[in-house]
């Protein structure tokens, strides 16, 4: 049964997520957990967002197939993580209740602009920074987050910027991995105080290393494979 698997999977990452919290003198429920369904069944997802926290898409595309069948009383949020061309920011926004992925001005002015015309306050995203230096991630460089967070808070009176988010480099070498995660909390202790930001949400950490990303500070770890995969007996 489908959501037997799911659910067994989710208790024990709970439980690693309990002991990683209490490495960092952290509390567990301070940390979300999101499934990111990329190719995943929707009865998958939804038999999933029952013991999760944030339902996680990477494509726009892939979601409005999904969201389009998806229970009206579940109100599990939905965040896009993935990359977001401006072309297809309205249809974005319609669906995500956030968008972790910003990481031009232009994009974020689109968004601003589609909260405007869908009588939105204030819609909130993640600046996503490259903290990995590899080119095949998208993302901001580190040393331009800032001014990217200026241009922001000055141009676009409808976004709100709640977090930020990374992707680790994909090595096998874990102190590069914790460096990774180390320096987004980092960054965003420096926001606060040249900014005056809270930016409370830090979206790090993966199947494969979100035990260390909680250690470092993470508020949302996203995971696909660690729910989704149904083990051999």
């Amino acid at each position: 049964m489908v959501a037997s698997f799911i659910s067994e999977n989710i208790a024990e990452i709970r439980e690693r997520i309990s002991l990683s919290s209490k490495k960092s003198n952290r509390k567990p429920k301070d940390v979300k957990l999101m499934g990111v369904s990329k190719y995943h069944t929707l009865e998958m997802m939804v038999a999933a967002s029952d013991f999760i926290d944030i339902i996680g898409e990477n494509r726009v595309q892939d979601a409005q197939k999904k969201f389009s069948n998806w229970p009206r009383e579940n109100e599990t949020p939905w965040h896009l993580i993935g990359h977001l061309q401006r072309n297809k920011v309205r249809k974005a926004i319609k669906i995500f209740n956030l968008i972790e992925s910003v990481d031009t001005l232009d994009l974020a002015e689109a968004i601003d602009r589609a909260a405007i015309e869908f009588a939105i306050p204030k819609y909130p995203i993640f600046i996503e920074i490259n903290m990995s230096g590899e080119d095949t991630k998208i993302g901001i460089q580190p040393g331009k987050a800032e001014e990217l967070l200026e241009g922001i808070l000055e141009k676009c009176s409808r976004i709100s910027i709640e977090g930020l988010m990374t992707i680790a480099p994909n090595v096998t070498n874990l102190s590069s991995i914790r460096k990774s995660f180390e320096g987004l909390r980092e960054r965003r202790n420096l926001f606060r105080s040249r900014l005056g930001l809270e930016l409370p949400e830090l979206s790090m950490g993966m199947s494969g290393d979100y035990e260390i990303a909680i250690e470092e500070g993470s508020t949302i770890v996203r995971l696909g494979t660690a729910i989704f995969t149904q083990r051999e007996n």
